[in-house]
C-alpha cells in the first residue's frame, strides 16, 4: 500500500459494458488531450466507498470500432485525472477449451496482432527515444486482486490466459484462430492492444477482465453471430460487475506503477 489509497481507479468498459448502473455518479465531464478527444466523457463517480472513473471505450453510444478507438486520448485522460490503476474490461472470443462463452478471463500475457494504431506516447520531437520494459504487460498485484475478487464472489474465473489482439473489425477466419492458437494465444479480442502498453508507458497498473462472449471462429460447428455473443454478454456481465465492486476499494490502494 502507499498514500496513493486515495486515488481513483479507471474503469475502462467494452462491448456490453458502456454504462455501470451500480456506480454513484458524482460528475461527468468532457475533456481534450494532446492526442484529441477520449471515446466518451469520463464519468466520476463511486463504487461503495471508492472514487472511481468510467470511460468507455467504444464511445455511448457504441459506434467506435476497434481500429478506430483513440487509445492515447483515454489512458491520457485518465491519467491526467489523478487514476494509478486501470482496469479495462474487454469482450473476447475464447480459444483455450475452458475458456467458453460468459466465461471470466484475468490473463496474464499479450501477443499483438494490431497495427497502424496510434500505439505510443514517445514519438514525434522526442529528447531521446525511449523503450520500455513490457516482459509482463499487466499488473500482477492488480491481476490478484481482481482475480481474489472473483473467488470471493463465486463467479468462475481463469487466472493464467494470452491474449491475442487482433485488428478487427471484422471478426477471424477459422485459420487465423488455428495460428492463434499454435502461437500459443488462449483468447481472442480487438481491444487489448495499445491499451496495455499506453498503460505501462504512462506507469498505469493495469489488468484486463476478459469476458468471453463466444468461441472464436473454428472453435465450435456454428457460426459466430451477434445474437450468440449478445447473450453471453447477458450471462456474464452480472459477474464482471461483482467483480468490480469487489476489487475496487483494494485497486484504489495499490502502489503506482514502478516501471
Amino acid at each position: 500500500m502507499s498514500n496513493a489509497a486515495s486515488a481513483p481507479v479507471g474503469i475502462i468498459g467494452g462491448t456490453g459494458l458502456t454504462t455501470l448502473s451500480s456506480l454513484e455518479i458524482t460528475g461527468e465531464r468532457e475533456v481534450e488531450t494532446p492526442w484529441g478527444a477520449p471515446s466518451s466523457m469520463l464519468v466520476e463517480g463511486c463504487l461503495g466507498d471508492q472514487p472511481v472513473i468510467f470511460l468507455s471505450r467504444h464511445g455511448n453510444p457504441h459506434r467506435i470500432p476497434p481500429h478506430q478507438v483513440n487509445y492515447r486520448a483515454n489512458l491520457w485522460a485518465l491519467e491526467n485525472a489523478g487514476v494509478r490503476t486501470v482496469v479495462g474490461v474487454n469482450a473476447v472470443g475464447g480459444i483455450h477449451p475452458a475458456m467458453g462463452p460468459a466465461h471470466v478471463v484475468i490473463p496474464d500475457q499479450i501477443i499483438d496482432y494490431t497495427w497502424g494504431r496510434g500505439s505510443t506516447f514517445y514519438e514525434g520531437e522526442l529528447d531521446a527515444v525511449t523503450h520500455i520494459d513490457f516482459t509482463f504487460p499487466y499488473t500482477e498485484s492488480a491481476r490478484a486482486t481482481v482475480i481474489a475478487a472473483a473467488r470471493q464472489q463465486g463467479v468462475p474465473v481463469s487466472d493464467f490466459g494470452v491474449y491475442g489482439a487482433t485488428q478487427g473489425p471484422r471478426l477471424e477466419t477459422a485459420a487465423e484462430v488455428a495460428r492463434l492458437e499454435r502461437d500459443g494465444c488462449h483468447l481472442v479480442g480487438m481491444t487489448g492492444m495499445p491499451e496495455a502498453s499506453l498503460a505501462a508507458e504512462l506507469k498505469l497498473n493495469y489488468v484486463c477482465l476478459g469476458l468471453v462472449v463466444n468461441w472464436a471462429a473454428g472453435k465450435s460447428d456454428d457460426i459466430i453471430t451477434m445474437a450468440e455473443i449478445e447473450a453471453a454478454i447477458e450471462q456474464g456481465m452480472s459477474g464482471v460487475k461483482r467483480i468490480l465492486a469487489a476489487s475496487m476499494s483494494q485497486l484504489g490502494g495499490l502502489s503506482p506503477r514502478s516501471a
